[in-house]
């Protein structure tokens, strides 16, 4: 069993390796010096999408959303406030459906927001609809675990 997570940058998408017995909260990219967690949920591009769910070992919440979404604004501070509650032990991201379109219709998007919950490169749920704090991170803790 490793000793480690993979944790992929939302800066620049090198893959780090953090032990578990680090505090995550305050580790940096090894490459570009990002913190790899800082609380707020990163928009991510195709590319890093693609390693955050392919490289990583954390779970991932990918918020889909557009800029022009009413409801995704309004989802936008508990989703937030939800990544201050799981991270470091998850990761959030955002994905912007417009500028990622290929993205978005390979996950089968029907709705904005839906947030995805990937772990080990799979998708474990999906739900889509806005939501508050405490629901999102219920209901990504009723799918995984703590301690995964």
């Amino acid at each position: 069993m490793t000793q480690e997570n993979l944790v992929v940058c939302t800066k620049c998408g090198v893959v780090n390796r953090l032990p578990f017995s680090r505090n995550g909260a305050d580790a940096k990219c090894g490459k570009c010096g990002a913190l790899l967690f800082s609380g707020l949920p990163q928009d991510v591009d195709a590319a890093n999408f693609d390693r955050q769910i392919g490289r990583g070992s954390l779970p991932v919440v990918v918020d889909v959303w557009a800029p022009w979404c009413g409801p995704c604004k309004m989802m936008a501070p508990a989703y937030e406030a939800a990544a201050k509650a799981l991270e470091p032990h998850m990761r959030l991201i955002k994905l912007n459906s417009d500028k990622e379109q290929a993205i978005a219709a390979r996950l089968g998007i029907r709705g904005i927001p839906t947030l995805i919950l990937f772990h080990h490169q799979h998708e474990v749920a999906r739900i889509s609809g806005a939501m508050g704090t405490s629901q999102i991170v219920n209901w990504v803790r009723n799918h995984i675990p703590a301690g995964n």
